[in-house]
């Protein structure tokens, strides 16, 4: 690498480690914020991505010892955001008001350091960037909206979280293991030069090639870094016709037996948030046709992270369901399956909180 690495801090280890390892490959520097006990790990043992490879058996197993980029870790009081080039969120949105993660996201949004999330939950100051959105009328779809009041929404994207991956139950906190390895799709920010970081990244994870044993191979998740606002909204049709209708009154099913089990049922409520994000001012070519969506679907056997959430009695959870409930209804748009996820999210939440 011709150019000195930059500096990446990033809030959240799980999903987090995902992005982290692609940005080690590439020769950059990663600070990881997460609880102590993950913290002492990783600095201790580092992470293990594990992915698998097309046209490869089994999968390929990525240790942070072994590549080039410096990992570090530590809690979110070790911080100093204004240390890094960019600051990507990759906690769930309602832990960004847990004790700590507050204070040092308000430090990110004071440091004027441009800010990448990789949530599935846009953040407020993205929505302010999107024309058609107000996005005050939709701060009581977030679990603590006044976090989010000190950024610049200049400062701000979004990159859609494509990838699937999950923490092995049984293997310790610091293994993530890659379920479907498609790209992380980020839209540009307002200034050309914050972009550059974006895209110096995105070209440095392409050239990367990777010595499986055998040889060397080029890995899946790529970021991909696009001009239009939207791309990163082409996520919602598939968290509403799959994730949040995982969801059901009496437990959850998988992502597949949701979009699979009634493919027409699945494809209208696809159809009509593909339809919302056009009205807003997206173009096709942002988006992801349903038959593609669908057939990624097959390999998603487990119900969604919202879904398992709510099932283990979580109180809060991200609701990408009611923002997009609410956007519609800026517009003009309602749809019946549309209330029907939100009020058996509602249910859910209402009966874990009793609890």
């Amino acid at each position: 690498m011709s150019q000195a690495p930059y500096k990446i801090l990033i809030m959240g280890a799980s999903y987090g480690s995902l992005l982290a390892a692609k940005l080690l490959l590439a020769g950059h520097s990663v600070k990881l914020v997460c609880l102590p006990a993950e913290a002492e790990l990783i600095n201790r043992e580092g992470i293990l991505i594990r992915m698998p490879v097309k046209g490869r058996d089994g999968l390929v197993d990525i240790d942070s010892r072994k590549i080039p980029g410096k990992l570090s870790a530590d809690g979110p009081q070790a911080v100093n955001p204004a240390d890094y080039d960019l600051v990507a969120l990759a906690m769930q949105e309602p832990q960004y008001r847990s004790p700590g993660v507050r204070e040092l996201l308000d430090a990110v949004a004071k440091s004027k350091v441009p800010c990448m999330s990789i949530m599935n939950m846009p953040p407020l100051p993205y929505l302010a960037r999107i024309p058609g959105i107000s996005a005050d009328a939709c701060r009581d779809c977030f679990t603590d909206p006044t976090v989010w009041d000190s950024f610049d929404p200049a400062l701000l994207t979004l990159c859609s979280p494509d990838p699937q991956a999950f923490r092995p139950p049984e293997e310790k906190v610091n293994v993530l293991q890659v379920r479907l390895p498609t790209n992380f799709k980020a839209a540009r920010f307002d200034s050309d030069a914050n972009t550059a970081i974006l895209r110096r990244l995105a070209a440095d994870i392409e050239a990367v090639r990777f010595d499986a044993g055998d040889g060397m191979i080029e890995l899946p998740v790529k970021l991909k870094v696009h001009d239009s606002v939207f791309v990163p909204l082409a996520k919602w049709s598939m968290l509403l016709a799959g994730n949040y209708r995982c969801v059901q009154k009496e437990g959850m099913r998988s992502i597949k037996d949701t979009v699979h089990s009634d493919l027409e049922a699945s494809r209208s409520v696809y159809n009509w948030v593909f339809k919302l994000c056009l009205t807003l001012g997206a173009d096709e070519k942002d988006l992801v046709p349903f038959e593609k969506y669908a057939a990624a679907a097959q390999s998603l056997a487990s119900p969604s992270s919202a879904a398992r959430a709510l099932a283990a009695g979580a109180v809060n959870i991200e609701r990408v369901d009611r923002l997009v409930q609410t956007v519609a209804k800026q517009q003009g748009m309602h749809s019946d399956a549309v209330d029907e996820v939100v009020a058996l999210v509602d249910g859910w939440l209402a009966a874990n909180r009793s609890k």
